[in-house]
């Protein structure tokens, strides 16, 4: 049976950035990183946008990029700030050049 070219086109790439999705997945626009969490998206990293074909693709990709987050983040009911996790205390461990 032949494969259905449609389904096929309807799967996210395996680069996809599903904003929130997960604790795993990164997008890498040049330096710049958007390390994705279910909770926050962290952004670290730096992104010269060149007046080139290549500065062309990665101001897309960052808006494609933006603009999906802002979607996920409209699209449900956020509260007014994230609570935030208190901080493990600090373990003592021996000294290994005693």
């Amino acid at each position: 049976m032949p494969e259905d070219k449609h389904r096929a086109k309807a799967q996210p790439p395996p680069d996809a950035f599903t904003p929130f999705a997960d604790d795993a997945r990164v997008r890498n626009i040049g330096a710049l990183c958007f390390e994705n969490g279910t909770d926050r998206i962290a952004l670290h990293g730096s992104l010269d946008l060149t007046r080139d074909k290549i500065g062309l693709a990665q101001a897309r990709l960052l808006k494609q990029t933006l603009d999906a987050i802002v979607k996920a983040l409209e699209g449900e009911e956020l509260p007014e700030a994230l609570a935030e996790a208190p901080e493990a205390a600090p373990k003592s461990v021996p000294n290994p050049f005693a």
